[in-house]
């Protein structure tokens, strides 16, 4: 499969599978099945994996038109999978001993979704730093947390753990594991009904006393830290990025579609042709989607060929692409006014979902104090 190919795949996906069910499943906080085997027949599972586990070994800018495609039709059914993608990017960086390689095939060949669970109300948007510690004896590790914000709880066939090393000293002393959803002692702590996101089953979770063999074990001792900034956030900001594009595109598309379909009959005119404050509003709308995709481009090219302002990349990518999908969904609402506000229009399921992006660990207002850090050359840990 080339990248032509994934796009295509994934328009089709959200044509038929995601934008009729969207407004019900938001509804309903119903997390899409349907959504979740589609993207797996379709091969976009392991669309990023290597051809020796069955995966079209494509980049991040696959990944993100991919995240964009679904986002426009359903923005959690798109969380949904760029969690899965960078849950899967970590088992397939596990460090040699790791049992991974049938999981991996799995994935492939769409049988397997899997995410991250590493947020925990004890250290809250502080996601890299677990206050769960691991227990080893003889023969395995035990594992005791309570993880929050759990995307896929209860529906993923797998979760990458995080906790502190059974010997750590610090915050950052962490260490990835892969916990199976039969696990003993692995259970969905409460049910999920967020204002935004509400189709994506981010549920808390509970590990209690949960056995993990040692080739589980995905980083070695204290290695996980490192693994959340090179592996995951990279992957994660920026598919947080693309999922904000595609809400921008879609507010930009409903705007438009309602200016040029809303009429004031006794002028003879609809609502686009009337009045140029409204024309205004979503030019600006356009012009600030499109800057977000053009930034995203740059992420993407940055992480296609690293150089030193990469990682500062990465972090003002969430931060910007945060603040734009707010900004362009509000601005929707307003353009829209009551038929946005009465919730005829999916206008203002666009706004709420967008609003979840700059509560997302790590949150717009932490990857702000990052990249003042990075600009004055103070460690950022």
């Amino acid at each position: 499969m080339n990248h032509e190919t994934a796009v295509s795949n994934a328009k089709e996906i959200a044509d038929r599978i995601l934008a009729p069910a969207a407004r019900q499943n938001d509804k309903e906080a119903r997390f899409s099945s349907e959504a979740i085997a589609a993207l797996g027949s379709a091969g976009l599972l392991g669309v990023m994996l290597p051809a020796e586990v069955g995966g079209s070994a494509l980049g991040p800018r696959t990944f993100a038109a991919v995240v964009a495609t679904l986002a426009e039709a359903d923005a959690s059914a798109a969380m949904v999978y760029l969690m899965h993608m960078s849950a899967t990017a970590t088992i397939a960086e596990a460090r040699p001993g790791a049992t991974v390689a049938q999981t991996l095939k799995d994935i492939s060949a769409g049988k397997h979704l899997t995410t991250l669970a590493f947020s925990e109300a004890g250290s809250r948007s502080h996601f890299w730093a677990p206050v769960s510690r691991a227990k080893r004896n003889a023969v395995n590790v035990h594992l005791t947390a309570k993880k929050s914000w759990v995307t896929s709880a209860g529906h993923a066939q797998s979760y990458v753990v995080s906790a502190l090393a059974p010997e750590g000293k610090s915050p950052t002393d962490s260490t990835i594991y892969l916990v199976t959803s039969d696990t003993p002692g692995l259970s969905v702590a409460g049910p999920w009904d967020g204002l935004g996101m509400r189709a994506n089953a981010s549920a808390p979770m509970i590990l209690d006393d949960c056995k993990i063999e040692a080739d589980r074990q995905l980083t070695d001792d204290g290695a996980g830290f490192k693994a959340m900034l090179e592996v995951v956030l990279p992957l994660f900001n920026l598919g947080t990025s693309a999922v904000a594009l595609g809400l921008c595109r879609a507010a930009v598309s409903g705007t438009a579609a309602h200016l040029n379909g809303a009429r004031f009959e006794h002028l003879g005119q609809t609502l686009g042709e009337s009045l140029p404050t409204l024309r205004a509003q979503l030019a600006t709308m356009q012009i600030d989607t499109d800057g977000l995709a053009a930034r995203i481009d740059d992420l993407v090219d940055h992480l296609e060929r690293p150089r030193d302002t990469t990682m500062l990349r990465v972090l003002e990518s969430k931060a910007a692409a945060g603040d734009v999908a707010i900004a362009v969904t509000s601005a929707a609402m307003r353009a829209c006014g009551g038929a946005a506000f009465s919730k005829h229009l999916a206008i203002e399921r666009l706004f709420r979902d967008a609003h979840a992006g700059a509560v997302m660990a790590p949150t717009g207002d932490v990857l702000r104090e990052f990249i003042g850090k990075a600009v004055l050359g103070i460690p950022l840990f």
